[in-house]
């Protein structure tokens, strides 16, 4: 017979009277799913993960549906994948058996014609990497950040952070495709790549350093950028432009000019700029001040700012 559909699994445990009653629809449906699992039922198999990760939400053990979750991501369907990769996300732990057999189905996706199932692995890889996966896939994850496609760019870029948070060393991998990263027009591959490199900075002196000599002036290049264009709908906020990128700008400048004159100098006359041309009616513009403040403080600024 047909399994229960999502949507009807959820009506079931929501009209449940009591925890109890609750409990005995659960283990009622796992005990139907563990069933299907071990028969190698391929027909409903997606639809079976995707009750078990309703359930696994509620808090009840789903460990037993791992495996099915690199089934459906071996698969060809989009759908299949989809379910798989969110499945991979929820349920798996850093446990080394899965993770090899994971990283061979990623590395075959992240290749994928197919933008949305490329955009499917960078997800997952983002969300469940270990250092291993790091090592194996960081270079795959490299090839995309200098994709012709802005969807898959910001994706391959935001992986990269995660890479980097798990291997620091991973910096050299990803040094020069994310520099070039910073002449995008596109304004979400930017505030991700602005973002890695924040990370890089963090994470690691050597990048600290190599970033230090050759940003600054782009930095202060696109902030400024930012604060004359006037007004653009795609990104104004209460007639700012842009805050978010305007405040990982500052935050990276903050990273990149403690502690080093020559840096500071250069960011200098930009923040004077943005701290007197800032808005402070709206909330908007406190956000920026508040990070604008927090940098000329943190940097070797003149003291004419931080009166």
């Amino acid at each position: 017979s047909n399994p229960v559909r999502l949507r009807d699994l959820i009506r079931q445990i929501r009209s449940a009277k009591t925890a109890a009653e609750e409990r005995a629809v659960v283990q009622k449906e796992c005990a139907y799913i563990r069933d299907s699992f071990r028969d190698e039922d391929n027909t409903w198999r997606c639809r079976n993960v995707a009750k078990l990760l309703y359930v696994s939400l509620l808090g009840y053990p789903a460990h037993f549906g791992q495996l099915e979750c690199l089934k459906l991501i071996a698969s060809t369907r989009f759908t299949d994948k989809r379910i798989g990769y969110l499945g991979a996300m929820l349920l798996l732990d850093e446990r080394q058996d899965i993770h090899v057999l994971i990283t061979n189905s990623l590395k075959n996706d992240l290749n994928h014609s197919n933008q949305y199932i490329a955009g499917l692995a960078l997800c997952a890889l983002g969300s469940i990497c270990s250092p291993e996966m790091s090592r194996d896939l960081g270079g795959e994850v490299e090839k995309l950040m200098k994709s012709s496609n802005p969807y898959l760019k910001k994706k391959a870029v935001l992986c990269a952070v995660r890479i980097i948070r798990k291997v620091p060393e991973q910096f050299d991998v990803f040094q020069n495709s994310v520099r070039s990263l910073l002449s995008e027009k596109n304004h979400g591959v930017l505030l991700s790549a602005i973002t890695l490199i924040t990370e890089m900075c963090e994470q690691n002196n050597q990048a600290l350093q190599v970033f230090r000599k050759v940003l600054v002036p782009n930095l202060v290049r696109i902030l400024k950028n930012l604060i004359i264009s006037g007004y653009s709908p795609e990104h104004d906020v209460s007639g700012i432009s842009d805050p978010f990128l305007q405040v990982r700008l500052l935050r990276l400048m903050r990273v990149l000019g403690r502690n080093d004159i020559e840096a500071s100098e250069i960011m200098n006359d930009i923040l004077a700029q943005v701290s007197t041309n800032t808005e402070n009616t709206k909330n908007v513009g406190n956000a920026i001040l508040y990070e604008t403040v927090l940098t000329i403080m943190d940097i070797k600024s003149e003291s004419g700012l931080r009166v």
